[in-house]
């Protein structure tokens, strides 16, 4: 156990290192993603004009706490493991006796501590522009949400790696990400709160796992009686046990192509 927690401690230290030294490139990315703060303002300005249970402090609450939970979900790990394959660089990693998945993901928490003081003045700014928008989270509302932020993040990263996995076969994976985020734009309630759905739809689009990496941790801070919390959970882990099975098996298909090419 002490092995273990000194190589993750140092995994975790090496890739914050080397992300301060991208701080500005880190900056960047977080303001390529205030989409949720573009949507805010549309879905503000229509609210005055039309009738959706919403108004527009619950429009701003919901897509700030939409802006936080993208900034600590935000997955890159198809880009590059895509890269590791088409330049050959995977090869050395396979020689050692780690997963290289621990280092992707090493890198991914490098980032997130990278990022982190660049997000939280950007909040801090939403509050000063929108003092009506501040309130407390009630206490039972924070302890759903971080479990389910924490599942949020896994669930996150097994899909977009498992998708990596077509890199064995495909030049460019990243090119199905770029399919695979129009849907997840829309049903994960990015671009519009998943409440304003008809209700069919709503129905068949929460056994999905679109909800659960955006709208689900969302309501469980805001509205968390307006959740089903035990089904929430039990979905989340259904799709992460798949995407992980589904993972493991094109690894391992995977690692064979790779072999026969040369890799």
């Amino acid at each position: 156990m002490r092995l273990l927690l000194y190589r993750a401690r140092t995994l975790l230290g090496v890739n914050y290192s080397l992300m301060t030294e991208y701080r500005a490139e880190v900056c960047l990315w977080v303001l390529a993603g205030i989409m949720p703060f573009i949507m805010m303002g549309v879905w503000m300005q229509a609210s005055q004009d039309g009738s959706f249970g919403l108004n527009a402090v619950d429009f701003a609450r919901y897509f700030l706490v939409t802006f936080i939970v993208r900034q600590l979900t935000v997955i890159w790990v198809i880009w590059e493991f895509e890269y590791q394959v088409v330049e050959g660089k995977l090869s050395p990693f396979l020689l050692q006796p780690m997963d290289p998945a621990w280092r992707f993901l090493a890198a991914h928490l490098g980032e997130q501590l990278a990022r982190l003081p660049f997000w939280v003045l950007l909040v801090g700014l939403f509050f000063y522009l929108y003092p009506q928008a501040w309130w407390v989270p009630s206490g039972y509302g924070v302890m759903l949400f971080i479990p389910a932020l924490l599942l949020t993040y896994i669930l996150r990263f097994l899909i977009q790696y498992t998708l990596a996995m077509l890199c064995f076969w495909l030049e460019r994976a990243s090119a199905v990400e770029t399919l695979w985020f129009m849907p997840y734009m829309f049903l994960s309630g990015m671009a519009v709160p998943l409440s304003l759905f008809p209700e069919a739809v709503r129905t068949v689009v929460m056994w999905t796992p679109f909800p659960y990496m955006v709208y689900v941790p969302v309501q469980m801070l805001l509205n968390p009686g307006q959740v089903n919390v035990p089904l929430s959970f039990a979905v989340m882990g259904l799709w992460i046990v798949g995407f992980w099975l589904l993972n493991r098996w094109l690894w391992r298909l995977g690692l064979r192509q790779y072999s026969g090419m040369g890799g």
